[in-house]
């Protein structure tokens, strides 16, 4: 038990700290892109922009791949702080090119290297899942699930308040800093902070660590028997047909948003980041309500589906920011699915292969969006002048198929 309540009570500081970091990076990064990419011939704008996130996206999922499997493994070792300590490294150098590219004036080509230093220490892949299986070792089969979910609330509530703030900040400047290099500082400190923290202050016990999971296998709560590995195969089915609907059509709004009819400016992104990030207040909310009425996991990630699904399939008509917001509302469950599919996964192998459980799972989501993305990036930029909002669409009939392998 001493070892549940100090994982639960020193992960959320960090998970908070660097969420708000990554808000302040997205908007600045999604600003940045778009004042470079200016034209007075719109269509070639949004071809600029989204060319250059499909090429800056499919680094951001290729570079992991390698040095995140090899900290998965140091992970499951019981080095827990490591698959999230080294990430930490390469987000504070990635996002400190950022900010030498705004006051240097460097070209937009420079912010490509942002994804291959992040790469190479794990990104995102290495980071996430270090801190899920931290939490999944802290936490019992019954309650798991909340407890991931609480961790994805701490990293919603964070996304929400450094995104409602980002917009603000973006627009301070002075005549010896440039726009966004303000924000963007604040990003690089904060990721610094974070790296401090994990390294020096982030709590693990590893011999209680080792105990605990040794017990647990060993007294068969994790019954190696009952273990179906046709399960497993159709939880990751099911998360990567998700993953490539949400991944998808997210990576194809921040590019809609900046367009006509919205023409959103810096304040408008901010806010709009902002709504996504408040969805995992509605999720967290929705799986403790769920919980409470004895709904399975299997149904929760159902209900979640159908709450994206429907949300982006109306993301497809809008044509004013109200409207943009409405359908923002639809999709309050539709970050449900993903940790709960994380803590079936957790309770059908053993707890030392957490971590390498998990890093496959977010790496098979980059390498299926390897071959989405551009995909998705293609079909958005012939249909720029006829429908827009198709692919968004598409977004949806993925979710439905999604379904497929849980029901």
């Amino acid at each position: 038990m001493a070892v549940m309540m100090s994982c639960r009570k020193y992960i959320a500081p960090l998970v908070f700290c660097a969420q708000v970091a990554s808000s302040f990076f997205d908007t600045a990064l999604q600003m940045v892109v778009k004042e470079r990419c200016a034209n007075p011939d719109k269509d070639t704008e949004q071809k600029a922009i989204t060319n250059f996130n499909m090429a800056f996206n499919m680094e951001l999922k290729f570079m992991p791949i390698v040095p995140a499997i090899l900290l998965a493994k140091v992970g499951d070792r019981g080095y827990r702080k490591v698959p999230i300590v080294v990430p930490l490294v390469g987000y504070f150098l990635s996002r400190g090119l950022l900010l030498l590219d705004i006051v240097l004036e460097w070209p937009v080509q420079v912010l490509y290297a942002v994804p291959v230093i992040h790469g190479l220490c794990g990104g995102f892949a290495s980071y996430w899942a270090g801190v899920m299986a931290l939490v999944s070792v802290c936490s019992g089969e019954e309650e798991r699930s909340v407890r991931i979910m609480r961790t994805e609330l701490v990293y919603g509530i964070a996304g929400f308040i450094g995104s409602l703030a980002s917009g603000h900040l973006f627009n301070f400047y002075t005549v010896d800093l440039k726009q966004g290099a303000i924000l963007s500082s604040f990003s690089v400190l904060l990721y610094f902070l974070c790296l401090l923290y994990a390294a020096f202050f982030l709590q693990v016990d590893f011999s209680e660590l080792g105990e605990r999971q040794e017990r647990r296998e060993s007294v068969g709560i994790i019954n190696h028997e009952a273990r179906d590995k046709i399960n497993i195969a159709l939880l990751f089915v099911s998360g990567i047909l998700y993953d490539i609907a949400v991944a998808g059509g997210m990576e194809m709004l921040a590019a809609y948003v900046l367009k006509d009819p919205l023409s959103w400016g810096a304040t408008e992104v901010g806010y709009g980041n902002a709504a996504g990030s408040l969805l995992f207040v509605t999720s967290f909310l929705g799986v403790k309500m769920f919980t409470r009425c004895s709904v399975r996991d299997e149904s929760m990630v159902m209900i979640g589906m159908v709450s994206f699904a429907a949300g982006i399939y109306f993301m497809a008509f809008v044509t004013t920011t109200p409207m943009y917001f409405l359908a923002r509302s639809v999709t309050l469950f539709a970050l449900i699915p993903m940790p709960t599919i994380r803590s079936l996964l957790s309770k059908q192998v053993r707890g030392t292969s957490y971590g390498i459980t998990f890093v496959m799972l977010q790496l098979s989501f980059k390498l299926a969006s390897l071959v989405t993305t551009p995909i998705y990036t293609e079909i958005y930029q012939a249909t720029l002048d006829t429908f827009p909002g198709f692919v968004f669409i598409l977004s949806s009939i993925f979710t439905v198929l999604s379904m497929i392998p849980i029901r």
